[in-house]
Parts: structure tokens; C-alpha cells; sequence
């Protein structure tokens, strides 16, 4: 597996990794410490290149292209929450316009189209998600069997966020995959198949939608690979927010 630094034009974030498609093991096994139903049954998921951010959106970030700062825990350098799913659709792309790409969405009302062929910034699927989390590995963790290292989680976060990047990085140099706040996900909340596929896109509807890597205030055990969770896309919460993504 390869990847490399991708060098924007925009604001304090300036990195994201291209990350090269490939097969993986979506899921956990049977016997994981903290396994919930919904991580089953494990199966085989291939995923194209695609390029993701290295931090979660930052509250800087984020107020430069919407003109305000919603978070609850206040730090230009901290990840931005308290943010809808939508929010955050409104973000990529307001910002892809603002950077000349095309927009990867179309909104009207609450029904939100993505454009596949589009480069502009969009969120990541479930599968990019865990793909690029897990970054090759098939522990609990990228950092092994345990989170201290790589996570900010109840037990070490003072009960609140951190700045983005201060905990270790996967091997494939993205921060806070694990912990700090929850990354809203493109998917609709849905079962597992046990069929392999490629791309996936989840649910072809629900009434929540996924996010990922847990938050600062949830136990470590929440913060796995694995761990799935989601909600209405209407949420606003101090421990949801988010990280970019586009096409290689």
C-alpha cells in the first residue's frame, strides 16, 4: 500500500493523503473485545484510490468557508462539531467551489445526490472510512490492541476535544482516526452483507446516517475500527464532526 502528501491550496490543513485502492476485511471478528452486532458478519470489501484529509476539519477551517463557528469547545485548531450531516454536506461543497472543483453534490429539500464523477470534496463512504483507518491492519486499533496512543477517549481526554494531530498517526499518517469526534460518514445506517463488493455505498435508504472513529467522550472500546454508530443527519452534537475526502 502506498501513499503520498497531497499539498492544497486552502487554509491551516494543508495535507491529504492519497490513499491506493484495495481489498480489505471489513468488519470485526467474533471475538473482539467490545464487538457489537452491527460490525458482523466480517466480509471482503475492495475500495478504489481515493484522497482523504489528515485531521478532521478544523473550527479555522470550517469558519472561513461558513462564516461561522458552531462548535461547542472553542480552538481555531480544534475539530470543528456541532455540525448536521448536512452541515457538513454544505461545507464540501462550498468549499469546492470556492477551490474551482465541482461540487460532488446536489441538495433539494432533504434529498442530497452525489455525483460520482465530480472532484470536488465530499464525505467518505463507510468502507473508505474503515479502509483508511485501519490502514492495513486488522487489530482492535491501527495502534494494536490498544487505544492510549492513537485516541483521545473518556478515560483521557479531560472531557473535551483536542487539537487535531497530537496522538499518533496510523502508518498511513492520518490523525484521530480513533477518538477526538465522531466523522459523519456518507452512508445510510444499514445490515452487513456477507457478499463481497466493491465501493459499497451502504443502506439504499434508513433514517440514520453513519459516522465513525468515536469521540472523546465515549469508552475506548468505541473507538475501534470496527465500531459502528449514526443518527438523524439533522444532529448537532458536541462530539460529531467530520473529515474530507475527494477522488485520486
Amino acid at each position: 500500500m502506498f501513499f503520498f502528501l497531497v499539498y492544497g491550496l486552502f487554509g491551516q490543513q494543508k495535507d491529504f493523503i492519497k490513499i491506493d485502492g484495495g481489498t480489505f476485511t471489513m468488519g470485526s471478528p467474533a471475538n473482539e473485545r467490545g464487538r457489537t452486532g452491527s460490525e458482523g458478519p466480517q466480509h471482503q470489501v475492495t475500495v478504489s484510490s481515493f484522497l482523504i484529509s489528515k485531521y478532521e476539519v478544523t473550527q479555522a477551517e470550517y469558519e472561513e468557508i461558513m462564516g461561522k463557528n458552531p462548535s461547542h469547545h472553542k480552538g481555531a485548531n480544534l475539530p470543528v462539531e456541532q455540525v448536521s450531516w448536512f452541515d457538513a454536506i454544505e461545507y464540501c461543497n462550498k468549499r469546492s467551489v470556492k477551490e474551482g472543483l465541482t461540487p460532488a453534490y446536489t441538495v433539494n429539500g432533504i434529498n442530497v445526490s452525489w455525483d460520482r464523477d465530480a472532484n470536488g470534496y465530499r464525505l467518505p463512504t463507510e468502507a473508505e472510512w474503515e479502509y483508511a483507518c485501519r490502514a492495513g491492519t486488522q487489530t482492535p486499533f491501527y495502534s494494536g490492541a490498544s487505544a492510549d496512543d492513537a485516541c483521545w477517549h473518556s478515560g483521557n481526554s479531560g472531557h473535551k476535544t483536542h487539537p487535531v494531530g497530537e496522538k499518533q498517526p496510523n502508518s498511513w499518517e492520518l490523525y484521530d482516526m480513533h477518538g477526538n469526534v465522531l466523522e459523519w460518514c456518507w452512508d445510510w445506517l444499514g445490515n452487513y452483507s456477507a457478499q463481497e463488493q466493491t465501493d459499497p455505498l451502504g443502506a439504499a435508504s434508513g433514517t440514520n446516517r453513519v459516522y465513525r472513529g468515536g469521540c472523546w467522550s465515549f469508552q475506548s472500546l468505541q473507538t475501534r475500527s470496527a465500531y459502528r454508530f449514526g443518527n438523524h443527519p439533522n444532529l448537532r452534537s458536541f462530539i460529531v464532526g467530520f473529515r474530507l475526502v475527494r477522488y485520486a
